[in-house]
Protein backbone atom coordinates (compact mmCIF):
# COMPACT_ATOMS: atom_id res chain seq x y z
CA UNK A 1 0.00 0.00 0.00
CA UNK A 2 1.33 3.50 -0.99
CA UNK A 3 1.48 6.01 1.59
CA UNK A 4 0.75 9.76 0.91
CA UNK A 5 1.22 12.69 3.06
CA UNK A 6 -0.78 15.17 0.41
CA UNK A 7 -3.16 15.00 -2.53
CA UNK A 8 -0.61 16.47 -4.40
CA UNK A 9 1.42 13.08 -4.07
CA UNK A 10 -0.83 10.63 -5.74
CA UNK A 11 0.95 9.60 -8.37
CA UNK A 12 -0.63 8.87 -12.38
CA UNK A 13 -1.09 5.31 -11.66
CA UNK A 14 -3.12 6.07 -8.49
CA UNK A 15 -5.46 8.94 -10.09
CA UNK A 16 -8.92 7.94 -11.11
CA UNK A 17 -9.65 5.72 -7.72
CA UNK A 18 -12.64 4.84 -6.26
CA UNK A 19 -11.66 6.33 -2.66
CA UNK A 20 -13.42 6.02 0.67
CA UNK A 21 -13.14 8.86 2.79
CA UNK A 22 -12.84 9.45 6.55
CA UNK A 23 -11.76 9.45 9.81
CA UNK A 24 -11.52 5.40 10.53
CA UNK A 25 -11.15 5.41 13.92
CA UNK A 26 -11.20 1.79 14.88
CA UNK A 27 -11.99 0.78 11.30
CA UNK A 28 -15.22 -0.94 12.93
CA UNK A 29 -17.46 -3.06 10.77
CA UNK A 30 -19.42 0.73 9.32
CA UNK A 31 -16.06 2.07 8.12
CA UNK A 32 -15.32 -1.91 6.65
CA UNK A 33 -18.18 -1.54 4.50
CA UNK A 34 -17.70 2.40 3.41
CA UNK A 35 -13.94 1.12 2.45
CA UNK A 36 -15.34 -2.38 0.94
CA UNK A 37 -17.92 -0.31 -1.01
CA UNK A 38 -14.71 1.53 -2.37
CA UNK A 39 -13.26 -1.93 -3.42
CA UNK A 40 -16.65 -2.93 -5.52
CA UNK A 41 -16.41 0.31 -7.33
CA UNK A 42 -12.77 0.22 -8.17
CA UNK A 43 -13.11 -3.86 -9.24
CA UNK A 44 -16.49 -2.89 -11.69
CA UNK A 45 -14.60 0.57 -13.50
CA UNK A 46 -10.47 -1.45 -13.56
CA UNK A 47 -9.37 1.05 -11.55
CA UNK A 48 -7.55 1.81 -8.57
CA UNK A 49 -8.74 1.75 -4.73
CA UNK A 50 -8.07 4.74 -2.17
CA UNK A 51 -8.70 5.86 1.21
CA UNK A 52 -8.60 8.99 2.24
CA UNK A 53 -8.56 9.85 6.19
CA UNK A 54 -6.50 12.39 8.52
CA UNK A 55 -4.29 12.98 11.01
CA UNK A 56 -4.40 14.13 13.52
CA UNK A 57 -8.35 13.11 14.20
CA UNK A 58 -10.46 16.24 13.84
CA UNK A 59 -11.36 16.53 17.56
CA UNK A 60 -8.22 16.38 18.88
CA UNK A 61 -7.44 19.51 16.30
CA UNK A 62 -10.37 21.13 17.44
CA UNK A 63 -10.47 19.84 21.42
CA UNK A 64 -6.67 19.23 22.56
CA UNK A 65 -7.15 19.69 26.07
CA UNK A 66 -9.05 16.05 26.43
CA UNK A 67 -8.00 13.00 27.34
CA UNK A 68 -6.58 10.50 24.87
CA UNK A 69 -9.59 8.57 22.64
CA UNK A 70 -7.89 7.25 20.13
CA UNK A 71 -9.32 3.41 19.28
CA UNK A 72 -6.49 2.91 16.67
CA UNK A 73 -3.79 5.42 16.74
CA UNK A 74 -1.93 6.05 13.31
CA UNK A 75 0.36 3.15 12.87
CA UNK A 76 -2.39 0.73 13.78
CA UNK A 77 -4.78 2.58 11.66
CA UNK A 78 -2.60 2.59 8.93
CA UNK A 79 -2.09 -1.28 9.07
CA UNK A 80 -5.50 -2.27 9.61
CA UNK A 81 -6.24 -0.28 6.81
CA UNK A 82 -3.80 -2.46 5.08
CA UNK A 83 -5.01 -5.92 5.99
CA UNK A 84 -8.43 -4.65 4.60
CA UNK A 85 -6.92 -5.09 1.30
CA UNK A 86 -5.67 -8.93 1.70
CA UNK A 87 -8.89 -9.75 2.96
CA UNK A 88 -10.60 -8.46 -0.53
CA UNK A 89 -8.11 -10.61 -1.86
CA UNK A 90 -6.92 -7.18 -3.98
CA UNK A 91 -4.62 -4.62 -2.13
CA UNK A 92 -5.39 -0.95 -1.05
CA UNK A 93 -3.73 0.92 -3.75
CA UNK A 94 -2.64 3.83 -1.59
CA UNK A 95 -4.04 5.97 2.02
CA UNK A 96 -3.55 9.74 1.36
CA UNK A 97 -3.39 10.96 5.42
CA UNK A 98 -3.84 14.80 5.09
CA UNK A 99 -2.09 16.52 8.24
CA UNK A 100 -5.60 18.33 9.88
CA UNK A 101 -4.36 21.56 10.63
CA UNK A 102 -5.87 25.34 10.83
CA UNK A 103 -5.31 25.34 6.73
CA UNK A 104 -7.36 22.12 6.25
CA UNK A 105 -10.26 22.99 9.25
CA UNK A 106 -10.62 26.62 7.53
CA UNK A 107 -11.68 24.92 3.90
CA UNK A 108 -14.94 25.44 2.65
CA UNK A 109 -16.58 21.99 1.48
CA UNK A 110 -16.27 23.78 -2.41
CA UNK A 111 -12.57 24.48 -1.83
CA UNK A 112 -12.11 20.72 -0.20
CA UNK A 113 -14.08 19.08 -2.79
CA UNK A 114 -11.74 21.27 -5.88
CA UNK A 115 -8.42 21.45 -4.54
CA UNK A 116 -7.96 17.53 -2.25
CA UNK A 117 -11.16 15.15 -4.15
CA UNK A 118 -10.40 16.73 -7.70
CA UNK A 119 -7.76 18.71 -8.14
CA UNK A 120 -5.08 16.18 -5.51
CA UNK A 121 -6.56 12.87 -6.00
CA UNK A 122 -8.41 13.45 -9.42
CA UNK A 123 -11.03 10.45 -7.74
CA UNK A 124 -13.04 8.90 -10.06
CA UNK A 125 -15.21 8.02 -7.16
CA UNK A 126 -15.88 8.93 -3.40
CA UNK A 127 -17.59 6.86 -0.89
CA UNK A 128 -18.53 7.59 2.47
CA UNK A 129 -20.38 6.78 5.67
CA UNK A 130 -24.46 8.59 5.19
CA UNK A 131 -23.67 10.59 8.21
CA UNK A 132 -20.38 12.44 6.22
CA UNK A 133 -20.14 15.95 7.28
CA UNK A 134 -16.90 18.12 5.20
CA UNK A 135 -15.73 21.79 5.65
CA UNK A 136 -15.24 24.62 7.11
CA UNK A 137 -17.56 24.47 10.24
CA UNK A 138 -18.79 21.30 8.96
CA UNK A 139 -21.24 22.94 6.35
CA UNK A 140 -20.75 20.71 3.71
CA UNK A 141 -22.99 17.01 3.96
CA UNK A 142 -23.46 14.01 1.45
CA UNK A 143 -26.20 16.20 -0.32
CA UNK A 144 -23.66 18.73 -0.39
CA UNK A 145 -20.37 16.41 -1.69
CA UNK A 146 -22.76 14.52 -4.72
CA UNK A 147 -23.80 18.32 -6.06
CA UNK A 148 -19.90 19.20 -5.98
CA UNK A 149 -19.11 15.85 -7.29
CA UNK A 150 -21.94 16.73 -10.44
CA UNK A 151 -20.37 19.79 -11.06
CA UNK A 152 -16.44 18.82 -10.66
CA UNK A 153 -16.72 15.17 -12.30
CA UNK A 154 -16.61 12.26 -9.48
CA UNK A 155 -19.41 9.98 -8.41
CA UNK A 156 -20.50 10.27 -4.76
CA UNK A 157 -22.15 7.02 -2.92
CA UNK A 158 -23.15 6.95 0.55
CA UNK A 159 -23.02 3.99 1.99
CA UNK A 160 -26.13 3.16 5.18
CA UNK A 161 -24.62 2.61 8.67
CA UNK A 162 -23.88 -0.89 10.06
CA UNK A 163 -26.32 -2.42 12.71
CA UNK A 164 -26.18 -4.57 14.82
CA UNK A 165 -29.27 -7.58 15.35
CA UNK A 166 -31.01 -4.93 17.26
CA UNK A 167 -30.59 -2.07 15.12
CA UNK A 168 -28.35 -0.11 16.91
CA UNK A 169 -26.25 1.77 14.93
CA UNK A 170 -21.83 0.85 15.23
CA UNK A 171 -20.33 3.75 15.71
CA UNK A 172 -16.46 4.57 17.03
CA UNK A 173 -18.71 6.24 20.15
CA UNK A 174 -20.04 3.43 20.69
CA UNK A 175 -17.42 1.49 21.15
CA UNK A 176 -15.36 3.78 23.61
CA UNK A 177 -18.46 3.37 25.62
CA UNK A 178 -18.52 -0.40 25.88
CA UNK A 179 -14.42 -0.45 26.47
CA UNK A 180 -14.55 2.55 29.38
CA UNK A 181 -17.57 0.20 30.84
CA UNK A 182 -15.54 -2.86 31.05
CA UNK A 183 -17.02 -4.68 28.25
CA UNK A 184 -14.23 -5.77 24.89
CA UNK A 185 -16.44 -8.62 23.82
CA UNK A 186 -19.13 -6.00 23.12
CA UNK A 187 -16.85 -3.72 21.56
CA UNK A 188 -15.09 -6.50 19.27
CA UNK A 189 -19.04 -7.24 17.94
CA UNK A 190 -18.66 -3.70 16.52
CA UNK A 191 -15.41 -3.78 15.51
CA UNK A 192 -15.21 -7.16 14.35
CA UNK A 193 -11.97 -8.33 16.15
CA UNK A 194 -10.27 -7.57 19.39
CA UNK A 195 -9.43 -4.30 20.09
CA UNK A 196 -5.85 -4.29 20.94
CA UNK A 197 -3.54 -2.13 22.27
CA UNK A 198 0.02 -2.00 20.68
CA UNK A 199 3.29 -0.62 21.90
CA UNK A 200 7.04 -0.93 22.73
CA UNK A 201 8.02 -3.21 25.35
CA UNK A 202 9.27 -0.40 28.21
CA UNK A 203 11.74 -1.33 31.40
CA UNK A 204 9.68 -1.04 34.49
CA UNK A 205 10.41 -1.56 37.90
CA UNK A 206 10.28 -5.12 38.44
CA UNK A 207 7.91 -6.09 40.58
CA UNK A 208 5.95 -8.64 38.54
CA UNK A 209 9.18 -10.67 38.39
CA UNK A 210 9.59 -10.28 42.29
CA UNK A 211 6.61 -12.06 42.59
CA UNK A 212 6.87 -14.59 39.99
CA UNK A 213 4.88 -12.72 37.34
CA UNK A 214 7.31 -11.07 34.90
CA UNK A 215 5.46 -8.30 32.78
CA UNK A 216 5.57 -6.53 29.86
CA UNK A 217 4.99 -2.77 30.12
CA UNK A 218 3.73 -0.73 27.57
CA UNK A 219 2.93 3.20 27.46
CA UNK A 220 -0.47 3.70 26.53
CA UNK A 221 -0.05 6.97 23.99
CA UNK A 222 -2.78 8.19 22.25
CA UNK A 223 -5.30 5.41 22.87
CA UNK A 224 -8.18 5.50 24.90
CA UNK A 225 -8.44 4.46 28.36
CA UNK A 226 -10.20 1.74 29.23
CA UNK A 227 -11.47 0.96 32.29
CA UNK A 228 -9.37 0.26 34.99
CA UNK A 229 -9.01 -3.76 36.11
CA UNK A 230 -7.97 -6.95 34.86
CA UNK A 231 -8.31 -8.66 31.57
CA UNK A 232 -7.79 -12.04 30.49
CA UNK A 233 -5.59 -11.12 26.50
CA UNK A 234 -3.40 -12.72 24.00
CA UNK A 235 -0.19 -11.28 22.83
CA UNK A 236 1.79 -11.39 20.36
CA UNK A 237 5.03 -9.99 18.65
CA UNK A 238 4.41 -7.47 16.00
CA UNK A 239 6.45 -8.37 13.34
CA UNK A 240 5.10 -11.05 11.02
CA UNK A 241 2.28 -11.45 8.60
CA UNK A 242 0.99 -15.01 10.95
CA UNK A 243 2.10 -14.02 14.50
CA UNK A 244 1.92 -16.28 17.40
CA UNK A 245 -0.64 -15.40 20.25
CA UNK A 246 -0.15 -16.42 23.52
CA UNK A 247 -2.69 -16.01 26.31
CA UNK A 248 -1.85 -14.26 29.53
CA UNK A 249 -3.29 -11.57 31.73
CA UNK A 250 -3.06 -7.60 31.64
CA UNK A 251 -3.27 -5.12 34.78
CA UNK A 252 -4.22 -1.64 33.41
CA UNK A 253 -4.23 0.60 36.32
CA UNK A 254 -2.31 2.77 39.34
CA UNK A 255 -1.11 -0.32 41.33
CA UNK A 256 -2.33 0.96 44.42
CA UNK A 257 -0.89 -2.04 46.63
CA UNK A 258 2.50 -0.41 45.88
CA UNK A 259 1.69 2.98 46.31
CA UNK A 260 1.55 3.45 42.53
CA UNK A 261 0.58 7.24 41.00
CA UNK A 262 0.87 6.46 36.85
CA UNK A 263 -1.43 4.51 35.05
CA UNK A 264 0.49 1.24 34.14
CA UNK A 265 -0.18 -1.28 31.32
CA UNK A 266 1.47 -4.32 32.38
CA UNK A 267 0.47 -8.08 30.78
CA UNK A 268 2.15 -11.57 32.20
CA UNK A 269 2.19 -14.01 29.64
CA UNK A 270 1.69 -17.61 30.33
CA UNK A 271 4.30 -20.54 29.40
CA UNK A 272 6.68 -17.95 28.14
CA UNK A 273 10.23 -17.15 29.01
CA UNK A 274 12.04 -14.78 25.98
CA UNK A 275 13.06 -11.44 26.38
CA UNK A 276 10.54 -8.84 24.96
CA UNK A 277 12.18 -5.63 25.42
CA UNK A 278 12.90 -3.26 22.77
CA UNK A 279 9.99 -5.11 20.83
CA UNK A 280 6.66 -4.32 19.35
CA UNK A 281 3.90 -6.61 20.90
CA UNK A 282 -0.03 -6.29 20.07
CA UNK A 283 -2.07 -6.78 23.13
CA UNK A 284 -5.62 -8.55 22.14
CA UNK A 285 -8.03 -7.32 25.16
CA UNK A 286 -10.37 -10.11 25.63
CA UNK A 287 -12.67 -9.82 28.61
CA UNK A 288 -12.66 -7.86 31.61
CA UNK A 289 -11.94 -10.09 35.11
CA UNK A 290 -12.47 -7.70 37.97
CA UNK A 291 -11.55 -3.93 38.93
CA UNK A 292 -8.11 -3.02 40.55
CA UNK A 293 -7.77 -3.48 44.09
CA UNK A 294 -5.71 -2.22 46.85
CA UNK A 295 -4.76 -5.33 48.92
CA UNK A 296 -2.78 -5.65 52.64
CA UNK A 297 0.24 -6.88 51.72
CA UNK A 298 2.53 -8.44 48.59
CA UNK A 299 1.80 -12.02 49.72
CA UNK A 300 -2.25 -10.86 49.53
CA UNK A 301 -1.61 -9.32 46.05
CA UNK A 302 0.20 -12.66 44.58
CA UNK A 303 -2.53 -14.85 45.94
CA UNK A 304 -4.63 -12.90 44.07
CA UNK A 305 -2.62 -12.68 40.80
CA UNK A 306 -2.70 -16.37 40.80
CA UNK A 307 -6.10 -16.62 40.57
CA UNK A 308 -6.49 -14.19 38.41
CA UNK A 309 -4.16 -16.07 36.22
CA UNK A 310 -6.28 -19.31 36.72
CA UNK A 311 -9.58 -17.04 35.86
CA UNK A 312 -8.38 -15.96 32.77
CA UNK A 313 -6.77 -19.23 31.59
CA UNK A 314 -10.35 -21.08 32.09
CA UNK A 315 -11.69 -18.10 30.32
CA UNK A 316 -9.38 -18.29 27.26
CA UNK A 317 -9.45 -21.88 26.66
CA UNK A 318 -13.50 -21.84 25.72
CA UNK A 319 -13.05 -18.09 24.05
CA UNK A 320 -14.73 -18.63 20.92
CA UNK A 321 -15.33 -14.49 20.05
CA UNK A 322 -13.55 -12.21 17.38
CA UNK A 323 -9.84 -12.95 16.99
CA UNK A 324 -7.82 -9.91 16.70
CA UNK A 325 -7.13 -8.46 13.23
CA UNK A 326 -4.57 -9.56 10.30
CA UNK A 327 -2.03 -7.11 9.89
CA UNK A 328 0.84 -7.90 8.22
CA UNK A 329 4.56 -6.19 8.16
CA UNK A 330 3.68 -2.98 8.48
CA UNK A 331 5.98 -2.24 5.47
CA UNK A 332 4.43 0.97 3.62
CA UNK A 333 5.58 2.40 0.49
CA UNK A 334 6.24 6.30 0.31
Amino acid sequence: MRLFRHPNEVTPECRGAAVAVGNFDGVHLGHQAVIGRAFELARRHGGPTGILTFEPHPRSFFRPDQPPFRLTPFRLKMRLLQALGREQERAVDYTCCLHFDQALAGMTAPEFAESVLRGGLHARHIVVGEDFCFGKGRSGDVKTLKALGAELGFGVEAVSAAVDGKGAVHSSTQIREHLQAGNPQAAAAILGRAWEIAGRVEHGQKLGRKLGYPTANITLGDYLLPKLGIYAVRAAVDETDHPHWIDGVASLGYRPTVGGDAIQFEVYLFDYSGDLYGRHLRVAMLDFLRPELKFPGLDELKAQIAADCDQARQFLARYQGPKPGPLGSGQFSM
